[in-house]
């Protein structure tokens, strides 16, 4: 190896040129740490989703649930009661404890709110007193006694700094309390289980916030008696309380433990799935910049690989060459980039914590999937971008080894054109996918979703195809800004456009970079805009009280957290309030009839949300459209997307699952939310809200009337609440429904970077292949500043294409966007100050990048210049 010309030849460049290959080593390797960083979060918010096989069933053999339990979802409380008396002294069993959970939110001392586990809720849980059951270990301290003790999971009390003897704030959902912490625990070694974070109290202390009569519970877990396996001792229990009223639901609990790990697992794939979709703009934009250096690299030594071909060098080992060189840089680029994705990684996982998806709780991974995919990619990634460098420096003439410039050959258009349309064909393709599914699937988040990610691509297609084409534009915008340059320069501005026109590649390079970052910010500011505008928008029309009273804590999709339901009672007396309205929510399950006769395929379940409000006065603080009656107890407003999706009709009696079993409901009437934020799919009034769920979380309380300061006032002494106005509080609401939108901001942000790193990069690279031509220019009378403003306006010819170009691109996407899935939220109506405000930003960009080059150039002496190759 070490004997091998071609690796002779490529170490002397290593040695010789190490300046200029050092730009293309920082793009790769910056590509790469992305690529890794990005994995790297993928994984580690996977195994934070999953949970491990951490479970607080792991001691127990079966469980009975009272009443029914839904099939699809393992954390849904069940809809009944069980009596623990009516277990505890049965045959086979050895000890009995029952066993609740209520959904709490978590604050610290200083009010400040602490996040579950990812993807998870905080539940209070009651402390289990027998050792033959009883899943938690005590790290420090010990056991809840009383009213007013709690003890937490490892991860609560690390996310909260809170530890033993101290206090926190517990938000319940009728009320606020502040406890005690008397112990810190793990469950298997593990900080937090599958469904998130853990709040133990007494049992006690437990039955009066999940509003459970004495001595009933929601589920018992049962310890079988020595030699009674587990699954003997569910058949005996199903049998005999068969006939319960109310039914009941006995399972194993191996059999609960193995659909658990199953959940996490999936929801661990698809959280993990959605990251690795939006990494892929990293790798995009990583093979775009080294490609690009690569390319820029290969022009810079066209007389030394001409050289080499008149000396015998054959096209192929040309080829091999630069193919080699990507190898070397790649392998060097992967081991810096693995190694830089850690603490990539972690700002990550910082960012995405502050909107409210935190995995800090999870271990860096160093298997072999975080190390070496990233570097298996990264060199697969300078390979590819070598591979058209490696093609053009096979056809370079020996003749050019004779000529004193370095200029652009003239290659033929036609394989340009058809490789530039056949790029453009792909993406045209993934455009009629995206519209042969707005055709098939009923309208809905799922199917913008899978939309937005077929125009994505289509559009990351289309970019590259403008790229292969960007040289086509470059004289006639070259030509352009050479007829502004002579009028306002003279003949400096004839220099700059001859400098253009004559090497149309170089141009197109650097404004090709330009171009893929401003479709990346255009894109996503044009997107942002009209999301925020029509939720602002929309949400103005809907709500008509003046004021909201929410959380200052955040669910983990970004929404705020619940409040206590006695916040309304504090706002009674405030000066100037006319109304205060409860916003309630809960998650039903639409029951479908069972036909008569044969049995059917069971259908798909139906889930939705329905919210409850006291309907006297309830437009005093709602205007939904549709105008729907005056709710009474058993009845439900459906919106009309529901209504239609269902095959549901006003005055049609219903059967839906909630917390507390079945519930008949008579559809009194249709409506519309268009802001999807107050009552998006149902609403019910306050008494049949109880029926559904006693407990159900209050998501904010609507207030009419009164000053903030007033409001504020009356609010004082609750923790962990603020007062928002109208449009503050749509702009709160709509975080959930934006968590897609926010979790790109990352991404794109670092992919920007880079791209605008690859600009700087070739701009600088293709000033320094010019060293020869910049220094005979000052020898013939050239002066500084005429040499300076040479390179601004070769900047300004990269500014204009790649603006137009990029602007293009962003205004098509969101078109795309807004015809495909047919949202009102997706609207091409950008504001008038948008355009110059990102021509100025890439005029900026491309100036600052272009600055140094110029100075550099202008400063080249003659006797160097007549040197360089």
């Amino acid at each position: 190896m070490m004997g091998n010309p071609l690796w002779l030849i490529a170490r002397r460049s290593f040695a010789e040129g190490w300046v200029r290959l050092a730009a293309t080593l920082l793009a790769a390797l910056g590509s790469i740490a992305l690529i890794a960083g990005s994995l790297q979060f993928a994984l580690r918010a996977q195994e934070a989703v999953a949970g491990g096989d951490a479970s607080e069933y792991f001691r127990a053999d079966v469980l009975v649930q009272g009443g029914t339990v839904d099939p699809d979802n393992v954390y849904a409380p069940p809809d009944g009661r069980i009596r623990l008396d009516r277990l505890a002294s049965r045959p086979g069993v050895a000890a009995a404890a029952g066993d609740a959970a209520v959904a709490v939110t978590a604050s610290r001392p200083d009010g400040q709110a602490i996040m579950a586990a990812a993807e998870g809720r905080t539940l209070l849980r009651p402390w289990v007193p027998d050792p033959q059951l009883n899943p938690y270990q005590l790290e420090a301290g010990r056991a809840p006694s009383g009213d007013g003790e709690v003890a937490v999971v490892r991860h609560l009390a690390r996310a909260g700094e809170l530890s033993v003897g101290g206090t926190m704030t517990l938000t319940l959902p009728h009320r606020t309390q502040q406890v005690r912490i008397s112990g810190i625990v793990n469950v298997q070694g593990r900080g937090a289980v599958a469904a998130g974070d853990l709040v133990l109290a007494s049992p006690e202390t437990v039955q009066r916030a999940a509003m459970l009569p004495a001595g009933t519970w929601q589920s018992v877990w049962l310890k079988a008696a020595p030699g009674v396996p587990a699954e003997r001792l569910r058949g005996e229990l199903a049998r005999e309380l068969a006939q319960e009223p109310g039914g009941v639901t006995v399972r194993t609990a191996e059999s609960v433990r193995r659909v658990q790990l199953a959940t996490a697992s999936g929801e661990g794939t698809t959280i993990a799935g959605i990251v690795g979709m939006l990494a892929s703009v990293a790798i995009f934009v990583g093979l775009f910049v080294v490609a690009n250096t690569f390319g820029t690299l290969v022009r810079q030594r066209t007389r030394r690989l001409a050289l080499l071909g008149a000396i015998g060098a054959t096209p192929r080992q040309i080829g091999r060459l630069i193919r080699l060189e990507a190898l070397v840089l790649g392998a060097i680029a992967a081991v810096g980039g693995v190694a830089a994705g850690f603490p990539v990684s972690e700002l990550i996982i910082r960012l995405f914590a502050r909107d409210g998806f935190d995995v800090s709780g999870s271990d860096p991974q160093t298997g072999w999937i975080a190390l070496t995919l990233p570097a298996v990619a990264g060199i697969l990634v300078t390979q590819g971008a070598a591979w058209q460098a490696a093609y053009r420096a096979a056809g370079v003439s020996p003749v050019q080894a004779l000529r004193s410039t370095v200029a652009e050959p003239r290659e033929r258009r036609l394989p340009r054109l058809l490789f530039g349309g056949a790029i453009l064909a792909g993406a045209v393709a993934w455009y009629a996918v995206a519209a042969a599914i707005r055709a098939a699937e009923p309208p809905g988040p799922d199917r913008t979703f899978v939309i937005a990610l077929m125009v994505l691509f289509g559009s990351l297609m289309a970019v590259t195809g403008l790229a292969v084409l960007t040289p086509f534009f470059v004289k006639p915008l070259g030509g352009l800004v050479g007829r502004v340059g002579r009028l306002v320069g003279g003949e400096t501005g004839r220099l700059a456009h001859a400098t253009v026109t004559r090497s149309p590649r170089r141009v197109s390079s650097a404004a090709s970079s330009l171009m893929l970052g401003v479709a990346l910010v255009a894109s996503v500011a044009l997107v942002t805009i009209s999301v925020h505008d029509r939720f602002r928008e929309a949400g103005r029309q809907v709500m008509a009280a003046e004021h909201a009273i929410t959380s200052t804590a955040r669910t983990a999709e970004g929404a705020p957290a619940p409040i206590a339901r006695d916040v309304a009672a504090k706002l009674a007396g405030a000066p100037g309030v006319s109304r205060a309205a409860v916003l309630t929510q809960t998650e039903v399950t639409l029951v479908p009839p069972v036909p008569d006769g044969s049995p059917q395929e069971r259908p798909e379940p139906f889930r939705f949300l329905v919210s409850g409000a006291e309907q006297s006065g309830l437009r005093d603080v709602l205007r939904l459209g549709g105008r729907p009656p005056a709710l009474g107890t058993g009845e439900i407003a459906l919106s009309s997307a529901v209504m239609k999706g269902q095959g549901l009709r006003r005055g049609q009696e219903i059967v839906v699952r909630g917390v507390h079993g079945r519930t008949t409901l008579t559809v009194a009437g249709t409506y519309h939310d268009p802001s999807h934020l107050f009552a998006d799919q149902a609403l019910v009034a306050a008494e049949t809200m109880d029926r559904l769920d006693a407990n159900a979380p209050t998501r904010a309380v609507l207030v009419r009337g009164g000053s903030t300061e007033a409001l504020t006032r009356a609010v004082a002494g609750v923790p962990g609440v603020r007062v928002l106005g109208r449009d503050a509080y749509v702009d709160a609401a709509s975080q959930s429904q934006t968590r897609a939108l926010r979790s790109t901001y990352v991404f794109v942000g670092m992919a920007l970077l880079l791209a605008l790193f690859g600009m700087a990069t070739t701009v600088s690279m293709s000033v320094a292949e010019r060293t020869r031509e910049f220094g005979l220019l000052g020898a013939v009378g050239a002066t500084t500043r005429q040499i300076r403003a040479i390179i601004r306006w070769e900047a300004a010819t990269v500014v204009v294409l790649g603006t137009l170009l990029g602007l293009a691109i962003a205004m098509g996407t969101l078109g795309l966007l807004h015809v495909m899935s047919g949202s009102s939220f997706l609207r091409p109506d950008p504001p008038w100050w948008l355009f110059p405000l990102v021509l100025t930003g890439a005029a900026v960009a491309t100036l600052v990048t272009s600055a140094l080059p110029a100075r550099r150039a202008a400063a080249v002496p003659v006797l160097e210049a007549a040197k360089a190759e």
